[in-house]
């Protein structure tokens, strides 16, 4: 069975977007370091423990996404950069179907 592609795109602090795709189950955190884009360090390699894969969604595909845990919460409440309605753990979204057409924000700094 082949894997389905999700088409999303993220943009930059300096509004500079970029088309990338990643397959369903891979992280948002995963296709970032898989495709080059700069602004999202995670340092822990995607284990939840440093909070530098921080992004920020468009509303609807936050609203479209699956909610984020109780310990995403609680480390989005330590992220360096401002968090917003719609932030987020890079390293704990993983592609859906429900993320196509997603925008993921990066914020000016992790630090």
């Amino acid at each position: 069975m082949e894997s389905q592609n999700i088409k999303f795109q993220f943009v930059s602090a300096d509004g500079e977007a970029r088309d990338v795709e990643g397959q369903i189950g891979e992280t948002v955190m995963e296709v970032a370091y898989a495709t080059g884009i700069k602004g999202i360090a995670a340092e822990c390699g995607g284990s939840m423990s440093c909070g530098t894969c921080h992004v920020f969604l468009d509303k609807a595909s936050f609203e479209r996404i699956e909610a984020p845990s109780e310990s995403e919460l609680d480390m989005l409440d330590i992220v360096s950069s401002d968090r917003r309605p719609t932030s987020r753990l890079s390293c704990q979204i993983k592609l859906t179907p429900e993320f196509v057409d997603a925008e993921v924000h990066i914020p000016e700094s992790q630090y």
